[in-house]
């Protein structure tokens, strides 16, 4: 049986939150301007969800965990998006995030931009999502819809996640452009969070785009690693680095603190219509970048199979 143990979220009313996140991104960016808005129309481009919306019952899960991947894999650790969003409490979920593919599935490791609306009573899932790995031929980036090539919802190792009703509603537009600071975008926004609401953690989930300018992103090799990862060192030299240029579509999930479930604290993976995609790090082109997002404050953290062994390796 899986361990599922639940939390319940600090929730600030989101004309609140508006105000920690404008000063918080006053001092990491030149121009900032967050508010509250209906949540734009998701089925349309550039996001293509199968949903209108994030709103809805809005929850994050975190499940598994970095210590199923390294110092050395689990391969055994594979977990299914329909039984998560039973987990949480909500079937027939519509899921966003970061996590990794199933190996036994896909035949090796990848990274898995989950966009999913999962089963609810006779209905199907709905699996829109991506999955970007090594090209065999190039070394490149090589991002699939995962629908082209598999008809699971499973995923395997690890995933943070942000699943709601997919319905429309009011949500937080953020937009920040030309950075003047050294944090990322979600980094930001999480620290600004931290700051204010000390020991009441705070979790938000959504998705940005990044309008304008280039990013830094990792994407995992297809063959995972011969030998221990024992550092942060050890994990960078393995990972494979671009330089992926917008528009990237991304799918952030953050806890502003640990409320003592050793939690990933941010996790962001994007993907494109032009064949870029993977786990972003930050921009590239600080006086260019451009990013627009939709975020929602989750009202319950789930911890799912949390690693009896843990570690802060391989985190970033």
């Amino acid at each position: 049986m899986t361990r599922v143990e639940k939390f319940a979220l600090h929730i600030p009313s989101l004309e609140e939150i508006v105000g920690v996140l404008q000063n918080g991104l006053k001092e990491n960016y030149a121009d900032v301007q967050v508010c509250v808005v209906d949540c734009p129309d998701l089925t349309q481009k550039p996001f293509s969800f199968p949903v209108k919306g994030i709103c809805g019952k809005p929850r994050i899960a975190d499940v598994g965990g970095v210590p199923y991947l390294m110092p050395r894999v689990q391969k055994d650790k594979v977990y299914d998006l329909n039984s998560v969003a039973k987990e949480i409490q909500l079937p027939g979920a519509f899921v966003l995030g970061a996590g990794a593919v199933s190996s036994r599935i896909v035949g090796g490791n990848a990274e898995l931009i989950p966009i999913v609306h999962t089963q609810h009573d006779s209905k199907p899932a709905i699996n829109g999502s991506y999955m970007a790995r090594i090209s065999d031929t190039d070394g490149g980036c090589l991002l699939e819809k995962y629908s082209t090539k598999h008809q699971d919802c499973e995923f395997g190792l690890l995933a943070n996640l942000y699943a709601s009703e997919g319905r429309p509603g009011k949500v937080i537009e953020v937009k920040a452009n030309r950075r003047t600071g050294e944090q990322n975008f979600i980094s930001c926004i999480r620290k600004a969070l931290e700051k204010h609401y000390g020991d009441k953690p705070v979790g938000m989930g959504g998705t940005f785009v990044i309008q304008k300018g280039k990013a830094k992103i990792h994407v995992m090799p297809s063959e995972f690693s011969t030998g221990p990862l024992n550092t942060d060192e050890d994990v960078n030299s393995w990972l494979k680095f671009f330089e992926m240029k917008a528009p990237l579509i991304c799918q952030p999930v953050l806890v502003s603190r640990d409320p003592g479930f050793d939690l990933r604290l941010e996790h962001t993976h994007c993907f494109s219509h032009h064949g870029d995609g993977g786990h972003y790090h930050t921009d590239t082109t600080p006086e260019t970048v451009e990013y627009l997002g939709y975020f929602t404050p989750a009202e319950y953290l789930f911890r799912i199979d949390r690693p009896k062994e843990t570690h802060m390796v391989g985190r970033d």
